[in-house]
């Protein structure tokens, strides 16, 4: 298992809740296909790893995220 050095970027700037309207903050977590990456990949903690993944989840469905890139 690899460690990073870098912090949760949540964590860093005292984000308390992942808001799924907040689209510029989401798009920086998908790939250029609109795929979420990896905690791993991008430094979040698995707390704030979720959150993400649920915030992106329902800005999908409320259409403010596209599912798929072409």
């Amino acid at each position: 298992m690899m460690k990073t050095n870098t912090q949760c970027y949540f964590t860093t700037n005292n984000v308390k809740q992942i808001d799924y309207k907040d689209i510029d903050i989401l798009k920086k977590f998908l790939t250029p296909h609109a795929r979420m990456t990896a905690g791993r990949r991008n430094g979040v903690c698995a707390k704030h790893q979720r959150q993400l993944s649920q915030a992106i989840k329902r800005s999908r469905f409320m259409a403010l995220l596209p599912f798929v890139s072409k």
